[in-house]
């Protein structure tokens, strides 16, 4: 935007510079209808070869002719084997986050985004879209999309809001003349409106400058079934980089017909993915047809089955007798007429001219011909091996193969032939994750948050709904910590049990009363906890609108569109399975010997499947996995006696260092009361000392007022010394309420160390050991 609000250098301001400039004249079309027209110049070439080998691929009013040459469908062959073998299958959006520490708010918005993105491509068709992609590329050496944001329009309305990915033929996309693609710095796109459409489209902005577009009817398009009577005009819509806007316009319209700022905010500008390449002219972007590089073969390969067609009319039998009387004459025509349909046999009138030949029939030889046509046809295979050996397209890709070869064999044949068109599978591939990320940008910039909801099917909770929540189970947690205390103090008032003599007092314990209780309290803190780290709507919408941080966290992916070996797939599941039963085992065993090993092992596993297709999905299962078999193992593991009895030991000595950090912090709080009472107190009475001598001198100066007033402040006095003595008799009584509660939880804890102490006794006993 700012190079248009910019005036233009000097240097700028030449006539060469001014005919390709758009910014010397902001609001003229002229440079811009130059550049486009550069950029035609530049690759009709091109064009033209590809208009040839389009009518040459199939045109019917061609191919139906009956009195044109003979010719052998090669070039039709080659692309139908080719074209399946580069794209086979729609693509999968695959979005996962790049870093696996599985963060709640990563994943929740991958899965968000990965729905969003296979409901877009499902309702924009995307199989039709990536055949026509993967024809021109098979064809032409190069496939274009354009993607765009459509929407009704109306605010409360979502169900028009939509990712539109359209097929942009070769005429109706250019792109400034350059190097590679990384130098481009605009790109535009052909629509075709009639003059209806552009008045609905342009009249707001230029109003009625559409009208001088070329309206006309595409009578090439016309001829093959692609257009129909009704005058259209070419509009290109440009993007420019330069300048982060879009323009709009027209052959024959000399003002821009719309511009504004760049309405999509994608991280590489352009609403296009990079064009899938086959092969390109060295040096630029313009594309060579993979058709040229064997073209002398094709013409050599027609030119031979015309000259087979036509020895092939002159390989009849033919056969001469004397014409005339004769017995031997008359029985020959008698037989023709009665048994043969066709002239085979010829008469000669004058048959000493013909070489006065003794025998009766003389037969016209065919052996040269014949062997002639035998060379033809073998010189033709020979040159349709080398337009294999040229594009690689190998016997197996082709379903033929040879029953004496190996299965190595074969395998090497289909491994190397699929060498040469890896390059154009690979295109595909990366074409339609170009498309996932552009229509993934589209939807969380554009989109709002309710069509994303519906999209996704999320189940996520907002941040009100998540608050309410928390304030129910906080409600119900305060509720049980006060039928806790209360049980805690009745325990406190009844008179303990006194234990029979002969009895041990683990045998005669009472069951907790308690336990339930705190059990609720602990499930209730970890729901807390749970619903504090799960993610809301409002969080993953933050986000998945930072489209820098987006950039950073998510990984963005397409499964493949290639065609499935299903033997091979096969193959790859059985030994996928294979490995796991020899793995999980051993594994296992590890974890449950020692526990400390669990993520050591989820590690190795996520290692051992990450080459399969499946190992992506499996990561978040494995993890899952990994957790259950570590508590698993950490309930499970036996120890043996002197480590159960180190362990009791140290939780012994950590419930009684507990015991003495919660006595020393309880008197440490106690302390802090006391002297922050003892402090307002005197500040208390420095105030009404203050107020007292004030109220002295006040006296002096009109004595009637001042004593009234020292009797107001003498009696206010004693009411603030009342009211202190009354609180701090209230809070004395608080700190020996505290104090006492205090070491009632310090006896209960000494009373449960006894009683561990007792515990671990008898099992000294039982096992025979000393403590």
């Amino acid at each position: 935007m700012a190079e248009y609000d910019q005036k233009p250098h000097e240097d700028d301001l030449r006539s060469e510079d001014h005919e390709y400039n758009p910014a010397i004249e902001p609001k003229s079309a002229k440079a811009w209808l130059n550049l486009l027209t550069e950029s035609e110049d530049a690759f009709e070439t091109w064009n033209d070869h590809c208009d040839r080998y389009d009518k040459k691929y199939a045109n019917l009013e061609r191919l139906a002719q009956h009195e044109r040459d003979r010719e052998f469908q090669m070039f039709w062959a080659n692309c139908e084997v080719l074209k399946p073998s580069i794209y086979a299958k729609p693509p999968v959006p695959v979005v996962v986050p790049k870093f696996k520490d599985r963060r709640p708010v990563y994943q929740q918005a991958s899965e968000v985004m990965e729905r969003c993105c296979n409901v877009a491509f499902d309702l924009a068709r995307i199989n039709d879209l990536m055949l026509l992609v993967r024809d021109d590329l098979s064809m032409t050496s190069r496939g274009v999309a354009w993607c765009r944001y459509e929407s009704g329009g109306d605010d409360s309305d979502y169900d028009h809001e939509k990712v539109c990915i359209d097929f942009k033929g070769r005429r109706d996309f250019l792109h400034s003349i350059s190097r590679n693609w990384r130098e481009v710095t605009w790109v535009a796109a052909a629509s075709y409106l009639t003059r209806s459409e552009a008045r609905k489209r342009f009249k707001e902005y230029s109003g009625d400058c559409y009208q001088e577009a070329e309206y006309k009817v595409d009578k090439e398009s016309k001829e093959i079934g692609g257009a129909d009577n009704r005058e259209r005009a070419k509009f290109w819509e440009i993007w420019d980089k330069g300048s982060r806007r879009v323009v709009w316009v027209a052959e024959g319209c000399e003002d821009i017909l719309d511009e504004d700022d760049a309405h999509l905010d994608l991280q590489n500008f352009f609403p296009c993915p990079k064009p899938t390449y086959g092969t390109v002219q060295r040096g630029s972007l313009i594309p060579v047809p993979d058709v040229l590089q064997y073209e002398d073969q094709l013409n050599e390969i027609n030119m031979l089955t015309g000259r087979i067609h036509a020895l092939s009319d002159a390989l009849q039998v033919k056969g001469f007798y004397p014409a005339g009387g004769g017995e031997a004459a008359d029985a020959i025509q008698t037989a023709l007429k009665l048994n043969s349909p066709n002239e085979v046999m010829v008469p000669i009138s004058n048959w000493a001219a013909f070489g006065q030949s003794k025998e009766i029939i003389l037969w016209m030889p065919i052996d040269q011909i014949a062997q002639t046509i035998l060379h033809l046809v073998t010189l033709r295979k020979q040159i349709i091996e080398d337009i294999y050996q040229i594009m690689g397209l190998s016997d197996i890709m082709r379903g033929a193969t040879d029953p004496n070869e190996t299965l190595g064999a074969q395998q090497l044949k289909t491994q190397y032939g699929s060498t040469r068109i890896r390059d154009k599978q690979q295109e595909m591939v990366r074409f339609a994750k170009d498309l996932v990320e552009i229509t993934s940008e589209i939807i969380t910039e554009k989109f709002k948050s309710a069509t994303i909801i519906e999209m996704s099917q999320t189940q996520l909770p907002t941040k009100e709904m998540q608050r309410q929540k928390a304030q129910q189970i906080h409600a119900d947690l305060q509720q049980n910590m006060m039928q806790l205390q209360q049980i805690e103090q009745q325990q406190q008032m009844a008179p303990p049990e006194q234990t029979p003599q002969g009895e041990a007092p683990e045998a005669q314990a009472p069951p907790d009363p308690t336990a339930p209780l705190q059990q609720k309290i602990q499930q209730q803190v970890t729901d807390l906890q749970k619903l504090a780290d799960e993610p809301t709507t409002d969080q993953v919408f933050k986000f998945l609108k930072d489209n820098r941080a987006k950039s950073f966290v998510l990984d963005i992916e397409t499964d493949s569109t290639i065609m499935a070996d299903e033997n091979a797939e096969k193959q790859r599941r059985t030994e996928f399975v294979g490995m796991l039963s020899q793995l999980l085992p051993q594994l296992s065993a590890m974890i449950t010997a020692a526990p400390q090993t669990a993520e050591f092992c989820g590690e190795i596993l996520k290692f051992s499947t990450a080459p399969y297709r499946a190992g992506r999905t499996l990561e978040g299962q494995i993890d899952g996995l990994v957790e259950q078999m570590k508590a698993k193992g950490e309930q499970g593991q036996g120890e043996d006696p002197t480590t159960a009895q180190h362990r009791i030991l140290l939780q012994i000595e950590q419930m009684k260092q507990d015991t003495a950090r919660q006595k020393n912090k309880a008197d440490i709080l106690l302390k802090m009361k006391e002297m922050e009472q003892k402090d307002q107190h005197k500040a208390a009475e420095l105030e009404n000392e203050r107020n007292i001598k004030a109220a002295e001198l006040a006296a002096k100066q009109n004595d009637a007022q001042g004593k009234a007033q020292v009797q107001n402040l003498k009696a206010m006095e004693n009411r603030e010394a009342h009211q202190a003595h009354m609180m701090e008799n209230s809070q004395k009584m608080a700190l020996d309420r505290q104090k006492a509660e205090a070491a009632l939880r310090i006896k209960q804890q000494d009373a449960v160390n006894k009683a561990n102490e007792r515990q671990m006794a008898a099992q000294q006993r039982n096992s025979g050991g000393l403590v």
